[in-house]
């Protein structure tokens, strides 16, 4: 049993296995790896945002009681940052290609950038909906999949089986953690104010909030970069 101030600190650094072995095995994509954790990780910033109103975890030096901010949410945000970019390429042996000039001079093209800033643009304006933060971050992130996918359409098949595959890669740190320190969602998720759902014994918006995060992150990259997803030949 994890002593209860420590099982953030734990499940945060239980990200960062699979980001290692990864990283490890399939040098291929190290690039966008890094590139996706290093961006993803000041996202850990916007904990106050969600403490205490979505959830309330004991952390490193009381910081997320005392402040709203913690460590252990930039190591999370690190760690499936990374993850996210690349899963769904790892899990069908796809590697990155560049487009074209033709290709990327496509009349569609001209909303490149307003389409990966799309959730960027879209959170503030839901965040002020009078609902709780974490349904703003989980329909931005919904809003960012599908202007990826209206921009970028060949980028579609990543942003669907990026949402399946993440769910599932989330659902097994999420039973780790209730294995580990049962009741500990009971006691840290503010459940009282959220929708009720579950599944399997989860809250509905966990499950949502890894649906859009892998809907939209497994083409990010590509999209910034100005690459495609395919088989090597």
């Amino acid at each position: 049993m994890i002593p209860e101030h420590y099982v953030w600190l734990v499940w945060s650094l239980a990200f960062l296995v699979p980001w290692a072995v990864l990283w490890l095995f399939f040098p291929e994509h190290r690039r966008p790896m890094l590139w996706a954790s290093l961006f993803t990780a000041p996202f850990g910033l916007t904990e106050p945002l969600f403490v205490p109103e979505y959830w309330n975890p004991p952390s490193l030096f009381d910081l997320a009681q005392r402040t709203g901010f913690d460590i252990e949410s930039l190591i999370f945000c690190f760690g499936i940052g990374g993850v996210g970019a690349v899963l769904v390429n790892v899990a069908t042996r796809h590697r990155t290609e560049p487009l074209s000039p033709a290709e990327r001079h496509a009349p569609r093209h001209r909303f490149h950038r307003w389409a990966l800033a799309s959730p960027f643009l879209a959170f503030p304006f839901l965040w002020v909906l009078p609902w709780n933060a974490i349904y703003a971050g989980i329909a931005a992130m919904f809003v960012g999949m599908v202007a990826t996918v209206a921009c970028r359409p060949d980028l579609s098949r990543n942003s669907v089986l990026g949402a399946g595959i993440f769910v599932a890669y989330y659902l097994v740190f999420l039973v780790g953690l209730e294995v580990t320190s049962p009741g500990y969602i009971t006691r840290v998720w503010n459940l009282d104010v959220l929708s009720g759902f579950t599944l399997f014994s989860f809250p509905v918006e966990e499950l949502l909030f890894a649906a859009g995060f892998g809907g939209y992150w497994a083409g990010v990259y590509e999209h910034y970069t100005w690459h495609r997803s395919e088989r090597p030949i």
